[in-house]
């Protein structure tokens, strides 16, 4: 079963293509990007992996660092990188995990308890579970679980704006509502009181039902 949203993020060791790393000190008092693939040289997660080194700089802004997985070994990501950059022009710019023992795979619910052996015998059929997204708070708290099947890319500019809804909530206490973007009205969340609210928005509040309270984006 996938991590639940809100469980802590599993705390691991393992390498990576920029050397050794303990997963919730790499983090530190940022949040975190955990993305995984089924298998190096594969072809939709060659164009996701080029995708993502060229938004690095959007991730940068955001306090949000990057790593992805999988458990093909770290010489084979070398590899694999070189073929990124020849075919989408850049180059992963942030650490792969080469989870050979499976160990990630395995505490982040993406493969069964019981699997074993050599990783480079298994196809990426045998890993299609391993498509995940975690985005991860400060806090190590899990905000957010996608999972996505082996033919689908995944949006990562609608990554991005879930980030900025979670940091947006983080910081005000609000909620956004559907299809919501940067400077788009948000909502306050159920948690603050009217009480509160009056305090926090002076200038009142558009309140189409008692539920739903909209303000202007906070700043």
């Amino acid at each position: 079963m996938t991590l639940p949203i809100g469980a802590t993020a599993p705390d691991f060791e393992a390498e990576t293509t920029e050397g050794k790393i303990k997963f919730h000190d790499w983090i530190g008092n940022s949040w975190a990007l955990l993305f995984s693939h089924p298998k190096d040289f594969t072809p939709v997660c060659t164009t996701e992996l080029g995708a993502l080194a060229k938004l690095k700089p959007e991730f940068d802004k955001r306090g949000v660092k990057l790593m992805g997985l999988s458990v093909d070994p770290v010489d084979r990501h070398a590899k694999w990188s070189e073929d990124i950059m020849e075919t989408q022009g850049a180059a992963p710019n942030y650490p792969m995990i080469g989870d050979t023992d499976f160990n990630v795979s395995k505490l982040y619910g993406m493969l069964p308890a019981s699997t074993s052996g050599d990783p480079l015998t298994r196809t990426p059929a045998d890993n299609q579970t391993v498509r995940n997204v975690f985005i991860i708070g400060p806090d190590k708290k899990i905000k957010l679980v996608l999972v996505y099947p082996m033919t689908t890319g995944r949006n990562f500019q609608e990554i991005l704006r879930v980030i900025d809804s979670l940091q947006l909530t983080a910081k005000h206490r609000v909620a956004t509502p559907a299809d919501w973007s940067q400077g788009d009205d948000v909502i306050i969340a159920g948690s603050v009181s009217n009480d509160e609210a009056k305090t926090i928005y002076p200038q009142g509040w558009k309140e189409p039902k008692p539920y739903i309270r909209i303000v202007p984006q906070p700043r």
